[in-house]
């Protein structure tokens, strides 16, 4: 039987890849297990997804994997950056780009009403908005990691911005059959 235990971590800290321990509240941390945090609610996302939604459901799976890919960019060390590798452990471009790309081939199909989106109009949706409000709390902590302590790569905040743009993307095409259930109030514009 192979143990999932290690005890390592039994003095509050873990390790981080290609070496190093930290503490497991540091910023580091908290920014790839914010991301951990979010690939979990999008397989609650994925779970709620039915034969109709077999595109969501492939979309959702490839942002899980693609967070898992940040994660493993925020778990090492900027001195250790020259050891991951592009589109497996750290973050490129074309990440961000095909992320893009799905954001806009689902809102060409969606019409936001001109109100706030009050999430909750259908549970598949709802639970998207969950994941896209922990992968923004993900790119905060991203951010105040960076401006401490420096990231491996500059792609890394751009894909979190597009990545939780895509997550609100996918809840309002699944809120497509039930617009009436996603609007809130009036949006006002700010006075100048």
């Amino acid at each position: 039987m192979s143990r999932i235990y290690t005890k390592k971590g039994d003095d509050g800290t873990t390790s981080l890849w290609y070496g190093g321990r930290v503490p497991k509240s540091d910023a580091r941390t908290e920014a790839y297990g914010a991301l951990d945090e979010a690939a979990s609610q999008l397989g609650a996302a994925r779970s709620l997804c039915g034969a109709a939604e077999a595109e969501l459901a492939a979309d959702i799976l490839r942002l899980q994997d693609d967070l898992f890919i940040a994660g493993a960019e925020l778990a090492t060390a900027p001195e250790a950056a020259e050891r991951l590798t592009d589109g497996v452990s750290r973050v490129t471009a074309g990440m961000a780009a095909e992320l893009e790309r799905a954001i806009d081939r689902y809102m060409d199909r969606v019409e936001l009403p001109p109100k706030f989106v009050i999430p909750g109009g259908t549970r598949l949706s709802a639970q998207l908005d969950v994941a896209r409000a922990v992968i923004r709390r993900a790119e905060r902590r991203t951010v105040a990691l960076a401006q401490e302590d420096g990231l491996a790569s500059e792609e890394l905040l751009r894909f979190l911005n597009r990545a939780s743009d895509a997550a609100y993307a996918m809840a309002r095409f699944a809120d497509t059959e039930r617009p009436e259930l996603f609007v809130g109030r009036e949006r006002e514009e700010p006075k100048a």
